[in-house]
């Protein structure tokens, strides 16, 4: 048996069923025994005495290597069973001191003056597209969706975000909208087909310029919509709106201030906004280092405590404060079991070892929304005081009227690649 992974084991596993078989075969329980079974194997010995020494990191990484592999239950179940013992109590003073090193280095990296943003982008986004059609939505949505109500699928869900993002931003035929971060163009298209609105995206992936490019084209749209390959801090012109979604993530938190004062500049005065973005009930200062070496390198979710100052020091005002608190987990899961089902299409594109590593991605986010109180913020933000209506009425109502839209839009095409 790995004496040190056992150990860290046993100071961790209060409450579950939990099953380690080592190497030669020798097999321990941890827990109380209440719960579904769990059976962890280790391949080596020496894979049980890397993640005791780096949990953080190499847990992951045994994963993906097929070091560390799950033979009763599966992965989600493992970093579920983790988060709800609590993983800091089996922190050891070496542990501690592991992750406040990071932390320092994390912050020094994080204010250095480099643009990583667009190597930061293609790290994730420019991987093979046809691995994002194995598990997103018909519309290639890849973002938190809005759940509302309970129950509804995956692709309405999405529909749903779509359409309660575009209430918010309550716009006018022949208005000017910029969408920082445009993935694949979905949302461009929603905006200017249900609002007769002219729209501008801009993206760091040439893999999802291209995708986007090819759906505007083929929707006829090209006089009304048009996507750039273009960083935020390169912006001009002037725009009547301004929506985000699922890029503030990348901004890197040393760079708020430039990302406001942007956004502040190039929004007409009776201009909005609205941001959508992952956040957490308090400052973090770092985040995993397994995510951020293989997932999202510069990536980090802010409290609000961080993300506030930056919005008053560009003289914006936050007219609105949405919180998901759930919504992201269940959309984590729903793309999780397509995965899943398709996950031999994924092996073929790439090869096992990539596999686990997308299996462990989609496992640990869904696990950690669940138990980490990691919620889905979404601020409206505006320059005047009389930009937004005084009562949030005016949404339920547009969504009425855009629901009627809906039922009359033409088809998506399945996304070419």
């Amino acid at each position: 048996m790995s004496a040190a992974f056992a150990a860290m084991l046993r100071r961790l596993i209060a409450t579950g069923n939990l099953d380690l078989v080592d190497a030669t075969g020798k097999r321990e329980r941890f827990g109380d025994g209440q719960g579904e079974p769990i059976c962890l194997r280790l391949v080596d010995a020496a894979a049980g005495r890397a993640i005791a020494a780096d949990p953080a990191l190499k847990l992951g990484e045994m994963y993906m290597e097929g070091r560390l592999l799950v033979e009763a239950g599966n992965i989600f179940d493992l970093l579920s069973l983790l988060k709800r013992n609590g993983v800091r109590n089996a922190a050891t003073p070496m542990l501690k001191a592991k992750a406040l090193l990071r932390l320092v280095a994390y912050q020094v990296n994080a204010r250095l003056p480099l643009n990583r943003n667009r190597r930061n982008v293609a790290h994730h986004y420019d991987l093979d597209a046809r691995l994002f059609d194995l598990f997103l939505d018909h519309d290639w949505q890849y973002s938190c969706a809005y759940f509302e109500p309970r129950g509804i699928s995956l692709d309405e869900a999405q529909l749903a975000k779509k359409r309660h993002i575009t209430a918010k931003l309550l716009l006018q035929p022949g208005q000017r909208v910029l969408d920082v971060g445009s993935g694949w163009g979905g949302l461009g298209l929603y905006l200017a087909e249900s609002s007769g609105v002219d729209v501008t995206g801009i993206t760091l992936s040439e893999e999802q310029l291209a995708v986007s490019r090819a759906r505007v084209a083929e929707r006829g749209l090209a006089d009304r919509v048009r996507f750039a390959l273009t960083d935020y801090l390169d912006l001009d012109g002037s725009y009547d709106r301004i929506v985000s979604v699922g890029m503030f993530e990348h901004v890197g938190i040393a760079n708020y201030d430039k990302f406001f004062g942007k956004m502040a500049k190039v929004l007409t005065k009776e201009g909005v906004m609205v941001l959508h973005y992952i956040g957490r009930v308090k400052p973090a200062y770092a985040v995993s280092p397994w995510i951020e070496k293989y997932i999202f390198p510069g990536g980090y979710m802010p409290a609000l405590s961080e993300v506030l100052p930056a919005v008053e020091k560009a003289g914006m005002l936050v007219k609105d404060i949405e919180i998901w608190p759930m919504h992201y987990a269940w959309t984590l899961r729903a793309w999780r079991e397509r995965f899943m089902a398709r996950r031999d299409e994924a092996v073929r594109l790439y090869d096992e070892r990539f596999c686990r590593m997308w299996e462990f991605y989609l496992a640990a986010s869904e696990a950690s929304f669940r138990h980490d109180r990691l919620p889905v913020v979404q601020l409206q933000l505006a320059r005047h005081q009389d930009a937004v209506p005084f009562a949030r009425d005016y949404i339920a109502e547009a969504e009425a009227k855009l629901k009627a839209f809906e039922a009359g839009r033409p088809p998506l095409a399945p996304v070419r690649f």
